[in-house]
């Protein structure tokens, strides 16, 4: 049976985020801790090594894989720095094109520096996340 390798953890979020080597990087990781806290509600939390997660929801696909993930969360890796938001909302395709400079792949938008992007639009696209993840996933009782 596939186990999931990120999985919440009771890591330090700040330790984590002390460790990242480019002083830049560590400033723009605080700067979305921030951001992503008081737009969220959620407190942070480490989900495997390296993903800072807000919030959690619980899926279960037609093919009966099911697993726990974050709503919303970023990762101030080497090369980029990797948001995480919900796919599947045409609106998350909407708020991209004003967002700035970044790529994105099947599930991450990639950005080099906080710089480049519209801070509004951000806040955006983690309350348009939260928001479809929960109407989603909604909580069994």
């Amino acid at each position: 049976m596939y186990e999931l390798k990120t999985k919440e953890n009771d890591k330090n979020v700040i330790e984590f985020i002390e460790q990242v080597d480019s002083p830049k990087k560590r400033e723009d990781a605080y700067r979305l801790l921030d951001i992503f806290t008081e737009t969220t509600g959620y407190e942070a939390k480490m989900w495997g090594q390296s993903i800072i997660g807000f919030g959690r929801y619980h899926y279960k696909y037609p093919t009966g894989h099911e697993g726990d993930a974050p709503l919303v969360g970023f990762s101030p890796r080497k090369a980029k720095i990797s948001l995480y938001f919900a796919t599947g909302d045409s609106k998350r395709e909407e708020l991209l094109e004003k967002f700035g400079k970044h790529t994105s792949g099947k599930a991450c938008v990639y950005i080099n520096k906080m710089a480049d992007i519209d801070i509004e639009i951000l806040k955006q696209l983690i309350t348009q996340s939260v928001d479809f993840l929960t109407n989603l996933y909604p909580e069994k009782s």
